[in-house]
């Protein structure tokens, strides 16, 4: 089996494993490829795709967290920061610094001294890995750098650095990264129960969600990394195991870029109730979140209401008042459950802990909880240490692999080579950036593609850079065994386009039943 074959139930039922990883986000996908650089034997199943839960719905952010410093979360930060320095070094083509301006208006919760002293502070924390220090600015020169924010009671403001990153392609990489390493991976394959050795859970019962084929796996360990689902499961193994999370929910919505006018990501608090918000840059695009506000547990009920849409609309309008932003500005929207720790019912949903905590159950079985995006693989790290022990193992051996082998793509800094043999191929300039962005060093294997096949230049969608080749790509290399896993998450048609990737959704169909009669 190469490393880009999804694992069969009759690959996984005929051989048992050391570490069975439940959960493809980018929790489980982090532990799975830690464990396998390591040594350690490892499986990983998803229920659907990979990163299709909260690991594709976040504000994709790799950040230290600046509002974390006010809640006198140092550790948190400081983690959170050299964690952007690693991924930027790890995936230079998915993790990208980005520029942001944080206002100052008179009167608000945060003074502007109490602000400067914040993105000091972060500057400090963030040592050698910084991405660049901040700047302060007057109010003419916070107007001059993006001058259609709302210019009554701003009083100055601040530009600083963290990095934005496409949370989905990120998590697909951490996965591939972790199937290159020897890990089997096996998407759209769900738990239907726990297996029991005695008291000591030993593994499960698969059903593959494509086949309706079921097998049992047998595993020495059992790591629970479902995210929002981590309940759902821990009840498996103890029907009376209490909540450990009490999630939140976070949305999303995508406006044309030119509608806001923004020429840089922008953080500020919401004049409805003072929650902090971001501004976000995306090409062409503009997309507007985070709602924070208590969810109804079920993570597979969790949507944008009609009312999340309001809330961020008025907050952008307040913001950029000649925006004049309405609902049928609205491209998309996206909603994710964040897994946060259960806290004292009395604390806000905004001011939940952002750590993480593993638990073992009274099987044996490891869950993790909480945490956020950029600190991924320090969950993941602390997780395989604990493995390793019970395992037998040293946990320190290959322990700092997963800090320096590069992410699949990853292997290049500087892409700008790769942009003339995409030219000479005849594909237009915006097609050869996207795609350099997208792929990285791995972009050689796209133009492989159109050379073998002339079609695969062409364009999916009439409104979007992405061509065939990508589908090819997604199937034969990332793992895509659905039109949607390419449509939302291969290539994000869904959400960049304004008939949510309809126009492509016949190809894309074609050029997938293609691959399979081919593979």
């Amino acid at each position: 089996m190469t490393p880009w074959v999804r694992a069969s139930l009759r690959d996984l039922g005929t051989v048992g494993t050391d570490l069975l990883v439940v959960g493809g986000g980018i929790t489980g996908a982090g532990i799975a490829r830690d464990a396998a650089l390591r040594g350690i034997a490892v499986t990983l199943v998803e229920a659907r795709d990979f990163g299709s839960g909260t690991s594709s719905r976040s504000s994709r952010l790799i950040h230290g967290g600046l509002r974390y410093l006010e809640q006198g979360r140092l550790r948190l930060v400081l983690e959170s920061l050299r964690e952007r320095a690693v991924l930027l070094r790890l995936a230079p083509h998915l993790v990208r610094p980005l520029s942001f301006v944080l206002p100052f208006f008179r009167g608000e919760r945060v003074p502007g001294w109490k602000a400067r002293l914040g993105l000091t502070l972060y500057d400090l924390l963030a040592g050698r890995g910084n991405v660049r220090r901040h700047q302060t600015l007057g109010k003419r020169g916070l107007l001059e750098i993006e001058p259609l924010l709302r210019d009554r009671g701003l009083t100055g403001g601040a530009l600083y650095h963290d990095a934005q990153c496409d949370d989905a392609r990120l998590t697909l990489a951490t996965a591939r990264g972790a199937a290159a390493a020897g890990a089997r991976l096996a998407s759209y394959t769900r738990v239907l129960a726990l297996r029991f050795q005695g008291p000591r859970v030993a593994g499960a019962r698969l059903r593959d969600e494509l086949t309706g084929e079921e097998t049992d796996l047998t595993a020495r360990l059992v790591v629970n990394a479902t995210g929002p689902w981590c309940d759902t499961l821990r009840r498996l193994e103890d029907s009376t195991a209490a909540p450990l999370l009490r999630p939140t929910k976070g949305c999303h919505l995508v406006v044309p870029r030119a509608r806001i006018g923004n020429r840089h990501a922008v953080i500020f608090t919401s004049p409805l109730d003072g929650r902090v918000l971001f501004i976000l840059p995306w090409g062409e695009w503009t997309y507007v979140g985070t709602t924070d506000t208590d969810a109804d547990p079920d993570p597979d009920a969790v949507v944008v209401e009609p009312a999340d849409v309001v809330y961020l609309l008025r907050s952008a309008n307040a913001l950029f008042p000649t925006a004049h932003l309405a609902e049928a500005d609205v491209v998309a929207t996206w909603a994710g459950l964040r897994p946060l720790l259960a806290a004292d019912p009395g604390v806000p949903a905004s001011g939940r802990s952002r750590e993480h905590r593993i638990v073992t159950g009274p099987g044996g079985m490891l869950t993790i909880a909480g945490g956020k995006l950029t600190t991924f693989r320090v969950m993941a790290r602390e997780v395989v240490d604990r493995v390793a022990r019970l395992l037998g193992r040293s946990a320190s051996a290959g322990r700092a692999l997963s800090g320096q082998v590069p992410l699949p793509g990853g292997e290049a800094r500087v892409l700008d080579g790769f942009r003339a043999a995409g030219l000479e191929l005849g594909l237009p300039a915006t097609s050869v950036d996207y795609l350099v962005g997208q792929y990285g060093a791995e972009i050689p294997a796209i133009y492989a593609l159109c050379r073998q096949r002339p079609e695969l230049k062409e364009p999916l969608h009439p409104e979007h850079p992405a061509i065939a080749a990508q589908v090819s790509f997604a199937v034969q290399r990332e793992l895509a065994c659905t039109a949607e896993d390419i449509l939302a998450r291969r290539t994000r048609l869904a959400l960049e386009t304004s008939d949510h990737g309809e126009a492509a959704r016949g190809s894309v169909e074609r050029l997938l039943e293609a691959e399979r009669r081919l593979s």
